[in-house]
């Protein structure tokens, strides 16, 4: 298995290589639609959270939790959509192969997770890396698992 840098960064992202035999099964790219679904979501969590909390210690204007939390979240979803939405997984018939080009061997890929919309690959070794905003996180788990048990 290749280094896979932690927190990788758009213009660090590769075509991947191929290796002689090797055959793309699929791609997998973060949902625009998804990603934004995602963040309305916690703008609204946020939101109860925060009226909650200013309610709680007595302040007379709560509103304003509702109005940080959103503007906290759409900057934050702003700031990092393009980066967040522009990473590419590719599957092969040998390997799962990140953004940057490094790859994770199908045959040291313990097991595949769904948490909300992203899909989370262990390895053996106990190392997680997340396809995250994925439009249908099941099936990105299905498509993993399947080129897995080839």
């Amino acid at each position: 298995m290749d280094d896979m840098i932690l927190e990788p960064r758009l213009e660090d992202q590769k075509t991947p290589d191929l290796n002689p035999g090797e055959e793309v099964l699929a791609r997998f790219q973060g949902s625009l639609r998804t990603y934004v679904k995602e963040h309305v979501l916690l703008a609204a969590l946020g939101s109860v959270l925060m009226v909650g909390v200013l309610i709680y210690m007595g302040n007379p204007h709560a509103w304003t939790g509702m109005v940080g939390a959103v503007a906290a979240i759409a900057v934050r979803g702003l700031y990092v959509a393009r980066e967040q939405l522009g990473f590419v997984w590719t599957l092969t018939n040998h390997r799962l192969i990140g953004p940057t080009g490094s790859g994770i061997l199908l045959g040291n890929i313990e097991k595949v997770n769904t948490l909300f919309t992203a899909a989370q690959v262990v390895t053996i070794a106990g190392d997680k890396y997340m396809l995250k905003y994925q439009a249908d996180a099941k099936d990105t788990k299905a498509q993993i698992e399947r080129a897995c048990a080839r």
